[in-house]
This record gives C-alpha cells, structure tokens and sequence, in this order.
C-alpha cells in the first residue's frame, strides 16, 4: 500500500543554520521556512501564518546555504520526525523552486 506523505510549501526563507556535514560526508542545512495566506475553511477566510522548521541535504542544502535570507521558495518533500526521540515534524526537502526571479 502507497502512503502520501508529501507537502507542497511555499513561503520566505527567514532562518538558516550553518551548512554541515554529517560522518558519512552528506552535506546538511536546516532553515525555517515562513508561510503566509488566506485560507478558506468551513466558508469563512482564515489568515495562517506558520513556521516550518526544514532540512535539505546534498545539492539542495548547498543552494539554500547560498540564498538570502527572504527569499522566496516553494519546497516539496516529507515529513519526518526532527530527531529520533522527538515528534516535532520537520520538512525534508526534496525538491525547491525559487520564485519571483531568485
């Protein structure tokens, strides 16, 4: 049986970590993402305003180590635990897309 697990976010890059490397030689970056819209629910207008706490890795982690911060994104990934012992979600990102020209 195949379980989605898949988020689309888009938003500004408003926190970034310092890019690592874990023993194995990946490169890591964790970065909050900052989300903003009008959502509708139950036929009301709902403003949300959240943030995603990320992590990419490889190529990708290289890139976000090199954005500005607010600059904006659109991220594609899963959601897994941030560590082994917490259930706090994290956003891993799988795919990332610049918007307005970055």
């Amino acid at each position: 049986m195949d379980q989605a697990n898949r988020l689309i976010l888009d938003g500004t890059l408003t926190a970034r970590d310092a890019l690592r490397h874990t023993p194995a030689g990946i490169a890591l970056v964790g970065f909050v993402l900052t989300h903003e819209s009008t959502q509708h629910e139950a036929g009301e207008a709902r403003q949300v305003r959240l943030e995603m706490g990320c992590i990419a890795a490889e190529e990708i982690a290289r890139v976000v180590a090199a954005s500005p911060l607010g600059a904006r994104l659109v991220a594609r990934g899963f959601l897994a635990p941030r560590g082994r012992s917490s259930g706090t979600p994290v956003l891993h990102i799988t795919e990332l897309e610049f918007k307005e020209g970055v």
